[in-house]
This record gives C-alpha cells, structure tokens and sequence, in this order.
C-alpha cells in the first residue's frame, strides 16, 4: 500500500477546510441527496462527500456503507486531493500498486472500483472528495465522469451556503443588510433546489427523464374520475450484452445515447419516453386506445432498425392499455410480460398485453 503524500500547501489547505466549521458536524439531507444523486448517476452501490482533515477522512455524508471515518493513511481520497483539477478513478484497486493491500480493498467494504472528483474552495484548494465506489471493477464513462464533476461543485456551493448561514448566525448586521442577505441566500436556495429536482429525474447518458419522472407523468396520465385513456410501452434492446461485448462499451453508450435521442422526437408530439433502466426504456401515451399505441410502437421499431449506427440494432416491445382500478405498477407488469412475449416470439417485434 502506498500512503498518500501531503500536498505541498497543506497547512494553507487545512486552514480554508476549518474555516467552513464542518467536520463532525451533524448529517444534512442536501449533502445526503447529492450524494444519491451520485450514486444512481455512476450505479455504484457506493459513494460519499469526505473531508481530509491532518490524520483521517471524514464522511459528511455516505451511502451504501456505515461509517463515520477512516485513517487518511489509508484513504483513496487522499491521493485523489494530489491532483484538484482531475477526477481520479481506479478501475480495479486489486490492480493498483497504491491500493491493492489497503485494508479497505481486502477487508470490508472490499473497494474495486474508485471515482473521486476533488471538493475545490473558492481560493482554488482541494478540501476532499464527491466519490463513488463500488465492490466490483467498472469502467467510468465520460458523461458520468462529467457529472460527477458537476455535483461536485453543487457540494461546494452547499458548503458555500453553509458557511455563509453560520456566518450571518455569528455576525450582529443591520436589519437592512441582513434582509438583503436572507433573501440572497433564499434566490441561491431555490436556483440549486431546481437544479437538484432536474438531475434527480434526468438520466445522464441519454438526457430522457429518469424512472422517477415517467412513474410520475405515468399517475398522471390516468388521473381523473373516471380515468383518462392512456398506455405504457416498456421497449429493450435486443442482445444488448453482445453489443457491449463485442463492440466495447463506449458503442453501446452510443447505441442508448441514439435511441434516447429518436424516442424524444418521437413521443415530443404526445406523451414521454423515459429510461427504465439498463438497455430498458418505458413509453408513457396519455390519450392513446391501446390500437393507436401499439402502431406508434411499430413505427418506433422500424426506425430503431434504420438507425445509421454501422451494425444492426432491434428492439422488443410489449405495451399495455392502463384499466380502471388497476395501479401504475399493474400496468408496468402487464406491459413487462408482453415484452417477454415478444423476446419469445423471435424479438423485433412488438406484443400485445392481454
């Protein structure tokens, strides 16, 4: 194991980390929601906001495992602070002369795989890391690695408010000063919090709204008394792992990032499309009898199959008419196991739910 080096304005990076007043502090839901937005980004099974203070890293926030700390000698964290303008990711740590006998590679929570983009103050000093990690190897790929980034500087600008709070608690100001700076720090709130909502129902390789969203546009479009007509079309890719596995990963990010771009033109006229998750994608067709949306499925296949990738490409279907009385997830499921009848009959084609 290699133990990470100080940087060399270590004493000026200590003072900017303290003067946030931050470490030991209580957990806050704005640093837990950025770090599951983390997680579910990058789909490790892990991630957290450290701090590196002299001797140790510590967790204002952590997911997927319990923890409040841990030696910075052993820290991947305190090599990814080395390098303040890079994220730092490790592959596999069992193949990294650094980590590959760190106690926390070959004990619990067993790291493989590492990405951490550094936590930069205002004056330009890494304070510590927006990591994932994960007990598998992974390959990070570069649209979630740029999102990573991005939420790493939505840590900062929390930490930012943070202190700005604290420092408005500690300095007596006149009322007319302290109004201005409430509702400055109010307009600051809200920008972020619409940021926050956008990320957490947008799918970052394809820019299509996320599982979440299409849950909510899904009750949505069956809201009313009695309910509105609607129908849901769950698609996948057929033989997607080959793709992957004989084209590499990248293609097959390409492959999603395409059919994510011809589903929103698609459905942009009336309804959504949404990735469910995987090489999965849902259809949400509010007003559409089941007759109607079973030929805008047929319409979709032939134009997935004519899509200028170099190689072939097919999609399954099965869709399903919403019912009276029935839940969003009944309608889900109906519509799932018509996908299955379709992937039985041959794929490439497109199922009727009974």
């Amino acid at each position: 194991m290699i133990k990470p080096d100080k940087p060399a304005n270590e004493a000026l990076r200590l003072e900017a980390l303290y003067r946030y007043r931050i470490l030991d502090s209580e957990r806050e839901k704005s640093f837990d929601d950025l770090v599951v937005i983390a997680k579910a980004v990058c789909g490790t099974s892990m991630a957290a906001v450290t701090l590196i203070d002299v001797e140790r890293q510590w967790f204002k926030s952590i997911q997927g495992i319990d923890a409040a700390e841990n030696l910075r000698s052993e820290s991947m964290c305190g090599h990814a602070i080395l390098q303040p303008q890079e994220i730092m990711v490790v592959e596999d740590a069992l193949q990294d002369i650094r980590f590959h006998d760190n106690p926390v590679v070959t004990g619990d929570p067993h790291i493989r795989f590492y990405a951490g983009a550094p936590l930069i103050s205002s004056d330009g000093l890494p304070l510590g890391t927006l990591c994932v990690f994960d007990a598998h190897p992974q390959h990070l790929a570069s649209d979630k690695a740029e999102a990573l980034a991005a939420l790493s500087r939505q840590v900062m600008l929390v930490m930012e408010l943070r202190r700005f709070a604290l420092d408005i608690q500690t300095h007596m100001l006149e009322r007319d000063d302290y109004e201005r700076l409430l509702s400055d720090y109010h307009d600051v709130l809200l920008a972020q919090n619409a940021d926050l909502a956008a990320q957490s129902r947008t799918d970052a390789l394809t820019g299509l709204p996320n599982r979440r969203a299409m849950a909510a546009a899904l009750e949505e479009a069956v809201a009313g008394d009695p309910p509105s007509v609607a129908c849901v079309a769950l698609l996948d890719i057929d033989h997607f792992k080959h793709i992957n596995d004989f084209q590499g990963h990248a293609t097959g990010d390409r492959v999603l990032a395409e059919l994510g771009a011809l589903l929103r033109s698609h459905f942009a006229g009336r309804g959504m499309a949404a990735r469910y998750g995987g090489e999965e994608f849902v259809a949400v067709m509010p007003g559409t009898d089941l007759r109607t949306a079973e030929l805008q499925c047929e319409f979709l296949r032939m134009a997935v199959a004519d899509l200028p990738l170099g190689f072939p490409v097919t999609i399954s279907v099965g869709v399903a008419q919403h019912r009276t009385g029935e839940s969003v997830d009944q309608t889900l499921a109906r519509a799932d196991k018509a996908l299955y009848q379709a992937k039985g009959n041959g794929r490439n084609r497109v199922e009727r739910a009974d």
